[in-house]
């Protein structure tokens, strides 16, 4: 008969193991996505403000960046929240909390961070004490009027897509003598060139001799639209001037002027969930 001695013993159970809730964001911040899912390390660099996404590839090519004592070689890395990372023998700094400014841009500048022609850019023309941002979608360089910026290139992406319903608004200088009929069948959407156009709200506000100022509300950001849909309809454009993005106004910005959003109305607009609200009708 076997003694007690050698007869197995039934582990003990283990509790349940719980996982922490995150904690809630403080007021008028953006909540902040705790998941553990791994994530490119120049995707991570550049949510953090460092650098952008191209800046951080090349930083890893010239050996400026380790994950946990490990130089890296190549980009093509991901990484979580646990790991380690080191640039240029600093640790990288905890991302900031996702922040939104509206900049009235002027004409003559160009929204990118560097350009091939040497041209001025919006970002070189931005006080020096600010953060590095990017732009919510583009205005092309004779284009004028509210740009969004932010810090958060996860928030630009998500706020550029048409899935979010919001709607831009621009006021139009053009030329020619423009008949509202025709204005009205954009709201249809068209199709120039093998590239299609969603619908797009156009009247007439007033015509001025050989020219005309219209408004335009549309959901969709492409390449410059406004400026290709009506110049399909005959009207060239003279002035474009970008008034809303969303819920976002221009308003009295003065022209070159940056301002940034209170956090109180970043998360009203975007919700608790830390996606753009849905549009209201009417």
């Amino acid at each position: 008969m076997p003694t007690s001695a050698n007869i197995a013993q039934p582990r003990p159970k283990r509790p349940p193991r719980v996982r922490e809730k995150p904690a809630a964001a403080s007021e008028g911040e953006l909540p902040v996505d705790t998941s553990e899912a791994p994530e490119r390390i120049a995707k991570v660099m550049a949510r953090a403000g460092l650098c952008s996404r191209r800046d951080a590839e090349r930083w890893i090519a010239e050996g400026r960046v380790s994950i946990d004592g490990t130089i890296l070689t190549s980009p093509a890395v991901t990484v979580t929240g646990e790991s380690r990372i080191v640039v240029d023998g600093k640790p990288l700094p905890e991302p900031e909390r996702a922040r939104l400014w509206r900049y009235h841009k002027p004409t003559g500048l160009v929204t990118t961070h560097r350009d091939e022609r040497g041209r001025a850019t919006v970002f070189a023309a931005l006080p020096a004490e600010l953060p590095r941002l990017v732009s919510i979608g583009r205005l092309d360089l004779n284009s004028e009027g509210l740009l969004l910026m932010t810090n958060d290139g996860a928030l630009a992406r998500r706020l550029e897509l048409p899935s979010t319903g919001w709607v831009r608004r621009y006021r139009v200088r053009v030329h020619g003598t423009v008949e509202s009929d025709r204005l009205a069948s954009l709201a249809r959407g068209v199709a120039i060139d093998g590239a299609s156009y969603g619908p797009i709200r156009a009247q007439l506000d007033r015509q001025l001799g050989s020219n005309a100022w219209l408004t335009l509300s549309l959901q969709e950001g492409k390449n410059r639209e406004v400026r290709r849909v009506l110049e399909y309809l005959g009207y060239p454009v003279t002035r474009l001037i970008r008034l809303s993005y969303g819920p976002f106004q221009l308003g009295n910005l003065a022209r070159g002027a940056i301002e940034e959003v209170p956090k109180k109305v970043l998360q009203d607009q975007l919700g608790t969930g830390g996606g753009p609200k849905a549009p209201r009708k009417g």
